[in-house]
């Protein structure tokens, strides 16, 4: 079979998997058409199908109808002209044959996407009960969409509507019940509810295409999803090298079968041009849960995703870019609106505090999108449960934003305090707000928590925050002069401030931190000293790449060798240690993280230790004696082995045993074993954020922080490596 006829075969068998299955003679509905549904009001309607080719479809609404014929494809598609509410309508279609539908009701649709919590049903939401005996709207429609990702765009779903009363509400979007819910109230008009979504995924499946297209920073993406489609070039030129590949093991497979001698097995199928099938790969929830509903009018989309995404940062505002400015293009009905929810705090695991709150400015900035409106749930949220229960308010804010800035309705406060101004007066910090609504608000009575305030030397500690008009004025008589600031800036932040409205504020920050050099400030004597490396930790791993390595050009003696190691953790005073000490080697390039291809590895005392840190604890001083290191690649125990005094031989602390392989977990500590502790210890930086950091003796079982896996638990962690020239 020549090679042009396999791609042929091949582009048959996909558009193949695109047909409907059942007979052509009739003419057919996408199933997101069917009794009990809302159309959109006030658009034209897309009403769109499948025929025979060249027959002739007619659909009526109500008066209102249109014709068309079916394409060579069997494809056919009408436009009715824009409707208003009133009584329930047949939607009647025929062709060969004739559909109806009935108890077609007109109102206002919306797409309800997103992860487990847009999925999360009424029934599951607090108080269901109550809900479920007062759910008897049967003016608000739901059509579920089935979870079924596809690695190309599928036409259809097989989803039905039905009608909200107590017995079907339980099943119902929450959030989009809710939010519908209130809509129908206070519109007076009848609500769809288009349920596509589903727990646990990412936003890169329920993108499209195009979405990925437009971005550098998603080219990756764009390429992997490509290199998937037949009809692509590369993926072409992959299949074309594959099949004479495979050619070739066939020629080489009819040699040896007659001669009787072993085969090697054929070429595996290139994996990079395999469909994406899994519901976590890009495209795949867009092609198999909404391709199949375009383009169905709607009046916009509501979106609540994110606990997947959350080590993302800003990138996920590039994505949001990909999945709003996707949609609306597939859709084609302008700049529709989209809605979405700002994740709640809570405890990932061991990730730096600051990991939402970088989250959660990405979705900020996601408003910059044209016509997006954002809820915050901070203080209606669960730590303890990735799943808050209260959905009500999270549908009630989504509505707040749909009725102010959709449906025109200016009197409404929509949005807690913005970040609008930051202005220094004197000591203190004024932060003044948009959405102040009826007036700023401490919500439980309490003074305003959750703000901080940076200066020129100190960190960021907690500010004292007095409302004064639409401004919060911050101080603290730590900071003589504040700089920057930051509100809700951690993880499990549940902070106070809101407006009278009942809406809280947006977390943010503002200002310009100030470079400061804590080494300098706190260390007289490092001015004597050059540095040779600066690392920061967050980029340990299998490689080590130094932000500064001045080793190539620095080729003096050295009398002393010194470290710095700063600890950070989110909304807490920086931590620090520094030692300086004898040299223990002349090699410049086996001072610094004792990797496998450093050569380092050194158990040894060292003398003259001068320590300096903020840590209580340390025993500091000059021309302390006591000291002792272990730097190497290896794994290690806990055994004695240089007969260390004050050393356990039981428990990892400042006298341990190297053990193979010499590849292994790794272990950089400097210690004060007279005074029973470890000054500072970088363990396992194989492992990136994993890695065992720590300054002092750890709480923990081991004193030297082997085993502890807490590098994410520092928002800031630098260490630096320093010489004296004689």
């Amino acid at each position: 079979m020549n090679l042009k006829r396999v791609h042929l075969l091949a582009a048959a068998l996909f558009a193949v998997t695109l047909l409907p299955t059942a007979s052509q003679a009739d003419v057919r509905l996408p199933k997101i058409f069917g009794d009990h549904m809302v159309l959109q009001r006030e658009k034209p309607i897309p009403v769109w199908g499948w025929a025979d080719p060249g027959e002739a479809v007619s659909v009526q609404l109500g008066n209102t109808t249109a014709s068309t014929k079916a394409g060579d494809d069997g494809k056919w598609m009408v436009k009715l002209s824009a409707q208003k509410i009133g009584e329930p309508l047949q939607l009647i279609v025929k062709g060969n044959n004739t559909l109806t539908l009935k108890d077609v009701l007109i109102g206002e649709v919306w797409l309800c996407s997103g992860q487990s919590n847009m999925e999360w049903t009424v029934a599951s939401s607090n108080n269901f009960e109550k809900e479920k005996a007062a759910a008897n709207y049967p003016n608000i429609r739901q059509i579920k969409i089935p979870k079924r990702p596809n690695g190309f765009p599928q036409e259809d779903v097989v989803a039905n509507w039905s009608v909200c009363s107590p017995e079907t509400v339980g099943s119902y979007t929450a959030v989009g019940y809710f939010f519908g819910r209130d809509l129908h109230i206070e519109l007076d008009v009848p609500i769809g509810l288009i349920n596509s979504s589903w727990g646990g995924t990412r936003i890169e499946p329920w993108t499209p295409p195009c979405g990925f297209s437009q971005d550098p920073k998603l080219a990756d993406i764009y390429k992997q999803v490509q290199l998937t489609n037949p009809k692509n070039e590369s993926y072409q030129k992959i299949l074309t090298a594959y099949l004479q590949s495979l050619k070739h093991w066939s020629l080489i497979a009819g040699i040896v079968l007659d001669d009787g001698t072993p085969l090697s097995p054929p070429p595996a199928y290139p994996a990079q041009i395999q469909p994406l099938t899994s519901h976590g790969s890009p495209t795949t929830l867009y092609n198999g849960m909404i391709h199949p509903l375009v383009p169905f009018a709607i009046r916009g989309a509501i979106w609540y995703q994110g606990e997947s995404n959350p080590a993302e940062g800003m990138l996920y505002y590039n994505k949001m870019q990909a999945l709003i400015n996707g949609w609306r293009e597939v859709w084609n009905q302008g700049e529709f609106p989209f809605l979405f929810v700002q994740i709640a705090p809570y405890h990932y695991g061991n990730e730096s505090p600051s990991i939402l709150p970088i989250f959660w400015e990405a979705q900020n900035k996601s408003l910059e999108i044209p016509n997006t409106g954002q809820v915050v749930i901070h203080d209606i949220g669960n730590l303890n449960n990735i799943h808050p229960k209260n959905k009500q308010d999270v549908g009630g804010r989504l509505a707040l934003i749909a009725l102010a800035k959709t449906y025109g309705n200016k009197k409404i406060v929509y949005s807690g305090p913005v970040f609008k101004l930051l202005k220094l007066e004197g000591e203190k910090l004024r932060v003044t707000f948009d959405h102040v609504g009826q007036g700023l608000v401490s919500r439980d009575g309490k003074p305003l928590n959750h703000f901080e305030i940076i200066g020129q030397e100190t960190d960021f500690v907690p500010a004292t925050a007095i409302i004064d008009g639409d401004s919060i004025v911050l101080s603290s008589p730590k900071v003589k002069t504040a700089v920057a600031m930051r509100f809700a800036w951690h993880k499990l932040a549940e902070p106070n401030f809101a407006n009278k409205n009942g809406l809280p504020a947006v977390p943010f920050r503002a200002g310009k931190v100030p470079d400061r050099d804590c080494l300098s400030l706190k260390v007289d004597e490092s001015k004597q000293f050059k540095l040779i490396y600066d690392l920061d930790l967050n980029n340990l791993g299998k490689e080590i790449k130094y932000n500064i390595d001045a080793s190539k050009d620095f080729s003096s003696p050295f009398d002393r060798i010194a470290y710095f190691l700063e600890l950070q953790k989110n909304g807490e005073e920086t931590k620090y240690l520094y030692v300086s000490m004898d040299p223990f080697t002349n090699d410049i390039t086996k001072i610094a993280i004792p990797t496998l291809n450093s050569n380092a590895s050194f158990q040894k005392g060292v003398g003259k230790l001068n320590i300096h840190s903020n840590v209580a604890g340390i025993a500091s001083g000059i021309g302390l004696s006591g000291g002792n290191m272990e730097f190497w690649p290896n794994n290690y125990g806990p055994n004695n082995a240089m007969s260390t005094s004050n050393a356990s031989g039981t428990i990892w602390d400042f006298g341990d045993e190297i053990s193979p392989p010499v590849d292994g977990y790794g272990c950089m500590q400097i210690h004060n074993h007279e005074a029973k502790q470890t000054l500072f210890a970088i363990n396992n930086w194989k492992s990136g954020v994993g890695a065992d950091i720590g300054i002092g003796n750890s709480n923990g079982e081991n004193r030297d922080w082997t085993f502890s896996s807490n590098a994410a638990q520092y928002e800031v962690k630098r260490l630096r490596v320093l010489v004296r020239p004689k």
